[in-house]
């Protein structure tokens, strides 16, 4: 044995190989792995061909989760600031810490005074998932913000309105469809997004070789649009003109073809009435696509006997972000596609899922606006704040200013807009708290921070994606490896945070505390079963028995032995790849849960803030030329670019420059661009220079740069990052503009100056 081996690799090398079953917690496809391990460590990672969802795809985020156990950035131990440097820390250190500083802030200035960001991979984290709430309810906060006002709020607000629940939202059935038309989707890098849809490039391909047709509306000519039929290119932030162009067009042409749905629709003449006015001919211009094809989509639309419309990231960071995830679903409505085999489908999840609670096919329905932000008076919506109003929340004086932040998984000052004004509030907080891996851009102010464990050490369970996949599953994963002794599991971080903010004893028995909260959990919905079903589930903890629970009352769950062969966690855990429950089905009108017990054709707010798209077509017009140059700002998504962290990870940062700006040849040369030299954007907001990459791929008049970079900041611990940082495109945009309807952050079609660095005087440049 060399004596350079240590006694770890010893033992490693002596183990015996062992193979394990993961799901992928990287990203919305939520693809299953199989991970050979030798002792603790890793050799290989690949797609788990018997997985039941997945079929053994996989992509390169998949093979970095060895790279996140293993990376030496990673935090293991709580991590406490003293005279502005982080120290390492017990974790009652940690905890003691929190309670002298965070309590008197609540006691002396209220619940409204801290505030919560959350981020995007606590939803693939059960942990952060089911436990969050119980923190939420303890501080009683109005300031709660996180990513989904940066992502999918104006999706989830108009599924909302129109079906009755925030994650009622139908996706296409790929498998059975014969015409797919995306806008502003790239499912060929993402896997879908509010879609989870591995291998969308093994599917499309099958659809397209039985004859089915894929058509792709976008600014660039993505990944998705090269490998589809045709591709449309459409102005950023003209999708609700074309939208609109294709709604008239099927009333006018009278293609309007309800089948099933006609009994469970509401509001039909009123939307007639209020699309009158928005012609395809009078839409071609805001859109850039011409009123004969416009005219020619809706047709085809309807005239495709099993077809769906797809809009995502790029129909929602808009200004009518909320009327254009609306009008895909009323396309789909209004042309029988909707809750239809190869159309648009409500997937039925085994667990989570409030859409299979309750008595079917009506509701409550939602409720927004119950709260308003104290600067800006932005409504809340689905419990939460736009992430825009943090900065305002934290710099203004008065009663409920924010004077503390709790920040879970959460990277705001490289994924919210005017980045650098969240930074400086970040800075002049009095305390701050992260449950963070990472000593990031936005972890660098906490005052302190609290690791979670690996994706390998943890069990995973999706609460949310079965609720939006291309198929009926139930899957469970272990962990592979074994966690560091004494390192806490973030659900029961969450605990003793709430149980401390609600002077309860934080170093007590943290099962009990968590026992208390199931158990009157279970008192609400079982009633005079409550002890019953507590007895079946007292040999499980934590997000375990939260899993157990939901699966066993779920639309496929066993009802504590009602239905014998009903699924349990112990079922799911032991089916090898997971429990295939079906392709999806039609769900209306039992998923509905809209007080009327109908589709809600026309929301009222939605029709008011339809007078508003006048206005904004009016001052889409073209304008005189500027020196420099303005052009239209798009944002963008790489394969291995997921979320800001991963770009510490080797096996993901390898490879070309992908923090580049993309420009069409004929704007590179009017402006004297050179590929790989250096551009100046500027806008109101900020600037920054950024690498050309010249490509035929962008419309002419659009640039685009990917979001998450920016990796150059003081005090950050991401050594692989840092050596690429990129440019933070959050710089540019306006922290003050926003959907008025769900309060999400406009990145996409915002004006930029542009120019070539060797033309800009060195004061300019400094």
């Amino acid at each position: 044995m060399p004596a350079s081996e240590t006694a770890a690799q010893a033992a490693a090398t002596a183990a015996a190989v062992t193979t394990h079953y993961r799901i992928c917690p990287l990203c919305e496809a939520c693809c299953g792995l199989e991970v050979r391990t030798q002792g603790e460590q890793v050799i290989s990672i690949r797609g788990a061909s018997d997985d039941v969802f997945s079929s053994g795809f996989i992509c390169p985020k998949g093979v970095s989760l060895k790279d996140l156990h293993e990376d030496p950035d990673r935090l293991r131990q709580p991590l406490i600031k003293r005279n502005g440097r982080f120290e390492p820390a017990s974790w009652d250190e940690a905890f003691e810490e929190i309670e002298r500083r965070l309590l008197p802030i609540l006691q002396t200035h209220g619940p409204d005074a801290v505030a919560t960001t959350i981020g995007n991979p606590a939803a693939h984290k059960i942990s952060l998932m089911a436990y969050f709430p119980r923190l939420a309810r303890a501080l009683g906060t109005r300031n709660l913000f996180s990513a989904s006002t940066l992502d999918q709020m104006p999706k989830q607000l108009s599924a909302g309105l129109m079906f009755g629940h925030w994650l009622s939202v139908p996706v296409p059935d790929l498998p059975r469809s014969d015409l797919l038309i995306i806008l502003g989707g790239n499912p060929m890098v993402s896997n879908g997004s509010m879609w989870t849809v591995p291998d969308y490039r093994g599917k499309a391909r099958a659809m397209r070789e039985r004859g089915g047709r894929i058509v792709v509306i976008d600014p660039r000519r993505t990944e998705t649009a090269q490998a589809a039929d045709e591709h449309l290119p459409i102005q950023p932030g003209g999708d609700i003109y074309l939208l609109l162009g294709m709604v008239h067009t099927l009333f006018d042409e009278q293609l309007i073809q309800l089948r099933h749905l006609q009994a469970h629709l509401k509001g039909l003449d009123e939307l007639r009435t209020a699309v009158a006015p928005y012609s395809p001919e009078r839409m071609a211009a805001g859109c850039g696509i011409a009123a004969a094809t416009q005219r020619r989509l809706a047709r085809e639309l309807a005239g495709t006997d099993r077809a769906a419309l797809y809009g995502r990231i790029g129909t929602c960071t808009q200004r009518f972000g909320t009327l254009n995830s609306w009008l895909v679903d009323v396309l789909n409505i209004l042309t029988g596609h909707l809750d239809r085999e190869g159309g648009a489908m409500f997937p039925k999840a085994a667990a989570f899922a409030p859409n299979t609670t309750g008595k079917p096919g009506i509701g409550k329905g939602i409720s927004v606006g119950r709260r308003v932000s104290r600067v800006s008076q932005a409504p809340e919506v689905f419990g939460e704040l736009p992430i825009i109003c943090l900065a305002e929340e934290i710099e203004t004086p008065g009663a409920g200013q924010v004077r503390a932040l709790i920040s879970i998984a959460s990277n705001p000052v490289l994924s919210a807009p005017n980045s650098p004004r969240i930074d400086k509030a970040l800075a002049s907080l009095d305390f701050m708290v992260s449950l963070d891996i990472y000593l990031n851009e936005t972890t660098r102010h906490a005052d302190v921070i609290l690791p979670g464990l690996s994706p390998l050490e943890d069990l995973h369970f999706d609460m949310v994606f079965p609720q939006l996949s291309w198929r009926n599953h139930a899957r469970f994963s272990g962990p592979v490896l074994e966690k560091r002794v004494g390192q806490a599991e973030e659900w029961e971080t969450l605990i003793r945070l709430a149980a401390l903010i609600e002077g309860k004893d934080w170093r007590g028995d943290v099962d009990a505390l968590d026992e208390a909260a199931v158990r009157a959990d279970v008192a609400r919905q079982a009633g005079d079963q409550a002890d019953a079903v507590m007895q079946a589930l007292s040999c499980l903890r934590g997000p375990e028995r939260l899993i157990d629970l939901a699966l066993r009352s779920g639309p496929y769950g066993d009802r504590f032995g009602l239905r014998p062969d009903g699924l349990t966690l112990n079922r799911v855990r032991n089916a090898a790849g997971g429990i295939d429950l079906g392709a999806l089905q039609p769900r209306i009108p039992e998923l509905l849960r809209t007080p009327s017990g109908k589709i809600e054709l026309a929301p009222p707010a939605l029709l008011a803030d339809l007078r508003h798209v006048d206005a904004a077509l009016a001052a889409s017009a073209p304008t005189a030329p500027t020196t420099p140059v303005t052009l239209t700002l798009i944002g963008r998504r790489d394969m291995r670019s997921g979320n800001s962290w991963m770009h510490n990870l080797p096996v993901l940062a390898k490879g070309p420059q992908r923090c580049t700006l993309l420009v069409h040849p004929d704007d590179a040369q009017r402006l004297n661009l050179q590929d790989g030299g250096q551009a100046l954007l500027s806008t109101a907001t900020g600037q920054l220079r950024a690498t050309v990459n010249i490509s035929a791929d962008m419309m002419p008049g659009v640039v685009s740069l990917p979001h998450g970079w920016g990796h150059d900041l003081a005090g950050i611990r991401l050594g692989v990052a840092a050596e690429r940082p990129g440019v933070n495109l959050n710089s540019l945009l306006s922290d003050t503009v926003r959907d008025p309807l769900s309060g999400n952050a406009v990145l996409s079609g915002v004006s930029v100056q542009l120019q070539a660095v060797q033309a800009v005087p060195t004061a300019q440049t400094a």
